[in-house]
Parts: C-alpha cells; sequence; structure tokens
C-alpha cells in the first residue's frame, strides 16, 4: 500500500526531493504569484490564458473578458495576482488570506507546488473529483492534492 503522509515533508518537517521552502506560506504565495505574473504577461497565448482566465474567474476583475483583459495583459500587476491566489484559498482576497495563511498548515498549498511541478517525481492518478479520489485513496492509498474540481493522487513508494 501507498503511504497517505505528505510526500514532500518528512515527519520531521524537513523538506525530501525539493529545494527547501522559506519559513512563511505567504512567501510562498508571494514568489508564486510572481511567476504567475510573468506568465500572465507573456506573449505566448498557452501561457498567459491559463493565469488570466483564473483571474476572470475568480472575479478579480468582473469588469473585463478573458480576451480584453489578454488584449491588456501587459498591465497585470502583482496585486491582482495576489488577490485572485487569495480568492482560490477560499479567502476574500489577498488582505485576509496574508492575516491568515502563515497560521495553515503547508498542505494547504500544495495546488500550487503542484503547479509548479514539485510532485513530478512521483507517480499520480487523476480524478474528476475530490470525492472520488478519497475513495481511491481508502483502498490504494497516496496523498490527494485537490486541483480545481479535479484531485490527483500522489502516488510515493
Amino acid at each position: 500500500m501507498w503511504s497517505t503522509s505528505h510526500p514532500l515533508f518528512t515527519s520531521s518537517g524537513t523538506t525530501r526531493n525539493v529545494a527547501a521552502e522559506p519559513g512563511s506560506n505567504s512567501e510562498f504565495l508571494r514568489r508564486h504569484a510572481r511567476r504567475l505574473v510573468r506568465s500572465g504577461r507573456d506573449a505566448q497565448p498557452s501561457k498567459a490564458l491559463p493565469v488570466l482566465r483564473r483571474i476572470i474567474d475568480t472575479g478579480v476583475m468582473p469588469e473585463l473578458s478573458v480576451t480584453d483583459l489578454y488584449a491588456v495583459r501587459d498591465t497585470l500587476q502583482l496585486k491582482h495576482v495576489l488577490h485572485m491566489l487569495g480568492r482560490e484559498l477560499g479567502f476574500a482576497g489577498w488582505e485576509a488570506c496574508k492575516q491568515e495563511i502563515d497560521r495553515c498548515g503547508a498542505e494547504m498549498l500544495d495546488r500550487y507546488r503542484f503547479e509548479q511541478g514539485q510532485f513530478g517525481d512521483f507517480r499520480q492518478n487523476w480524478f474528476s473529483d475530490e470525492p472520488t479520489a478519497r475513495e481511491w485513496q481508502q483502498q490504494n492509498g497516496g496523498y490527494i492534492v485537490a486541483y480545481g474540481k479535479q484531485a490527483v493522487a500522489i502516488l510515493a513508494d
């Protein structure tokens, strides 16, 4: 059976198979947001559109369509992406998120670690929703990471 513990962190809290993370979740989110800003401003639609769609989906810029935002993507700022990340994490926005996120466990940010490829060394099994993934996990083990409406089981040997 596969382990159900977090595959990137040992029980002592040290990282394994990834570069050491800085001390706080808010620092991690700021670095991740800077990467997303660069991607959102990119001239290649395949890099820019996923970020811009997320901004629209979270209601950060409700007055714009994805097409409109793509046309003015050079104006995308760090504050827009931080606000998007805060909303994706279930907060009203970045202000509320930055006050609480450092008190949350590191596993709350696994979706973003997954985006960055930090689980790339592990086998992955995708599911259409988290309840289906949890049901599969009970039989087979693995570590579940929610990714939007989907979920992925990370399988560490």
